[in-house]
């Protein structure tokens, strides 16, 4: 290939050397912009360009804030305040694109319980799309109507049920009142799909055709057509073009240089010329390492970075003292290669796997979902602040792999014992094995370890029983405390609650979207009432109104009726001790649920509290707590009521207390 330019210039051999220099003046003052913004892809998926983008793959200003799409496991994934969405399609042409709830894919029996909400998001419903109508809790089943059975949602005496077309059912005298609730789900029908291939599936298999979306941002054609890529700065809408950034499309400028000799430049000119290119390249390359982004899973590991993995003296001593960082192989081997049948659990941020060291020791070590941490040095500052952390009711941080590790690990201690929510309400739980003084004692304990964290100014985010951990002797380990400190503030809990769980996420900040400290309070406050209850937060098969525990609560308190809450194997009608700290816990767990943030006692206060209830009084640092009766006249706690009546009174009926299974 012959390139040709115009130098002037009076020695071939200078003549040789501007055009090389010309040459790689041109390359390195190309648009940087243009080739930020190359399109990128996750896997086998849809191509990710303007107005989406994919971070760490793509600059920011590729896209839009909103249309930021995540690579996990190689599937392009859009995250919303409601849901997790996976991208399976994009129409750039109509500005469209399909896509599905990740849970459809992720649960065994995915059952829609909500209307999916676009709010605060820049796209809107296709009008192509239908409705498929889930019933949930029908006293009685449609007769001669096709419906798809949605039997994890249905018990003894109620179905659970859905249909295309409920206008239809009503027209064959269905009354929806027998139902409790009902869930609209929009679906994007394939055209070459009919009705009657329709009945041949499950609703699993239609969920999984996705919804269409619109958008709505400025339009890239012309852009394209002239070569270039689009993306904004300073919410200014510019055309990326080779040479530099135009504001509609790229125009057409020349090089103007003064006397013109044609001079021909070999490949041995365009070879020099790629060497030196290469090695600005590698310059650039490794002035730049410190902010390399965390390769991903599917990237083949590099050899050359063993020894680099067990980290440089320097680097270690910049950690702080107990803090070890841990070779790929050395968790890899540990793991047995990341064994499914090791896997601990599975939450929010990654999966947790059980390991053994070559030094004997038992180890969880979890494996961070690709792409959801920015920067390699936000990450290894942010364990710095972590290794610091230190609490009896915490679990140990051993350390984590290098920044030059294909995947980032945490390493911590291993708890034995299992969850609180496993002893609560799993298939392992037993009446009587977990009696309420230690139950007490794990809400001592937690809400110590929430009061040191406070202290350090950092929030938990996702206080629930699946992230209280036993060891072998009951004594309270809180998990995931720090994980929070390493992610933007976009990242969300793999549910569809922003920055938690369902059932434990503090209402106003679902509502406003603003974290404080007084969020653990509220999440802590569904804790208290699981240890009073032994129901899990959320359970669909309980009634509508008691679905999710705290409103449940909240309404049994009310009702004076909280001894159709408690679990009946703890004693509370035989036990007056018990049944005077029950009352008290009650009482606390009221203050931690209020929707408003300020009208909550902070974690210190009900450390305070927990303390002094335990202690029958005897804990004097006890702080003056909100006084429920302030804050409605017609609620009335049973602390002060009289001993309970003789076992064989029939004064308070049991006949109504819920189980774990509704």
């Amino acid at each position: 290939m012959i390139l040709q330019i115009s130098i002037h210039c009076n020695k071939p051999q200078l003549c040789i050397i501007t055009t090389i220099f010309f040459l790689a003046t041109i390359v390195l003052s190309s648009n940087p912009k243009f080739e930020a913004c190359t399109p990128r892809s996750c896997g086998a998926g849809p191509p990710i360009k303007y107005p989406f983008w994919i971070p760490y793959e793509q600059e920011s200003f590729c896209g839009y804030p909103e249309f930021e799409i995540t690579c996990i496991d190689k599937n392009p994934i859009l995250r919303t305040s409601n849901n997790d969405l996976l991208v399976k399609d994009i129409s750039y042409s109509n500005s469209s694109f399909t896509v599905a709830n990740i849970a459809v894919y992720e649960d065994k029996c995915p059952v829609p319980m909500y209307n999916y909400s676009l709010d605060q998001t820049p796209f809107t419903y296709s009008s192509e799309n239908w409705n498929l109508s889930f019933f949930y809790n029908c006293t009685t089943e449609p007769i001669d109507y096709p419906t798809y059975k949605v039997d994890c949602a249905k018990n003894a005496t109620h179905y659970s049920f859905a249909v295309f077309h409920k206008e239809a059912l009503e027209h064959k005298n269905y009354s929806l009142n027998e139902c409790q609730f009902m869930v609209n789900v929009p679906l994007n029908m394939n055209a070459a799909v009919n009705f009657t291939s329709l009945l041949r599936m499950n609703y699993t298999e239609i969920l999984k055709m996705g919804f269409l979306l619109n958008w709505t941002a400025p339009d890239c054609q012309n852009c394209e057509k002239s070569g270039g890529r689009c993306g904004f700065v300073g919410n200014k809408f510019l055309c990326f073009c080779k040479d530099k950034s135009y504001l509609k499309s790229c125009g057409n400028g020349t090089l103007n240089l003064p006397r013109k000799i044609i001079i021909g430049v070999g490949s041995a000119v365009v070879g020099a010329l790629a060497v030196g290119i290469g090695v600005y390249l590698y310059w650039r390359r490794k002035k730049n390492s410190y902010v390399t982004y965390i390769q991903s899973r599917s990237l083949s590991f590099d050899p050359s970075l063993k020894d680099t993995e067990k980290g440089t003296q320097s680097f270690t001593q910049s950690f702080v003292h107990g803090m070890h960082l841990f070779s790929y192989d050395e968790l890899e081997e540990a793991t047995n290669y990341f064994d499914s049948s090791k896997e601990l659990g599975e939450g929010g941020f990654g999966t947790v796997y059980y390991g053994k060291l070559r030094d004997g020791r038992s180890v969880a070590v979890k494996r961070l979902y690709e792409n959801n941490y920015r920067r390699v040095e936000q990450f290894m500052n942010e364990i710095k602040i972590l290794a610091l952390l230190k609490h009896p009711n915490l679990v140990s941080l051993y350390g984590c792999t290098s920044r030059h590790s294909r995947e980032l690990l945490l390493v911590y201690e291993y708890i034995p014992n299992g969850t609180v929510a496993d002893h609560l309400h799993s298939e392992r739980s037993k009446p009587g094995t977990l009696p309420w003084l230690i139950r007490m004692n794990i809400a001592v304990e937690t809400a110590s370890a929430l009061t040191y964290l406070h202290v350090k100014d950092i929030i938990h985010r996702d206080v629930k029983t699946n992230n209280i951990l036993l060891d072998s002797n009951f004594r309270v380990k809180v998990a995931d405390f720090g994980l929070s400190r390493l992610f933007p503030e976009h990242v969300t809990h793999v549910s569809t609650a922003p920055q938690g769980t369902p059932g434990y996420v503090d209402p106003e900040y679902h509502e406003c979207y603003q974290l404080t400290n007084k969020s653990d309070v509220y999440s802590f406050g569904v804790v208290l009432v699981e240890l009073i209850s032994s129901l899990p937060a959320v359970d669909i098969t309980r009634h509508r109104h008691e679905i999710n525990l705290a409103n449940m609560a909240i309404n049994k308190i009310h009702s004076q009726a909280l001894h159709e809450l408690v679990d009946p194997t703890l004693g509370f009608e035989s036990d007056f001790k018990v049944r005077k700290m029950i009352n008290a816990v009650a009482e606390l767990a009221f203050q931690c649920l209020q929707s408003s943030k300020d009208m909550r006692p902070s974690m210190e206060e009900v450390f305070d509290t927990l303390k002094d209830i335990q202690s029958d009084g005897k804990h004097k640092s006890q702080p003056e707590v909100m006084d429920i009766s302030s804050t409605a006249d017609d609620v009335v706690l049973l602390k002060d009521n009289p001993p309970p009546p003789s076992p064989d009174s029939n004064a308070v009926s049991k006949s109504t207390t819920p189980n774990a299974s509704g």
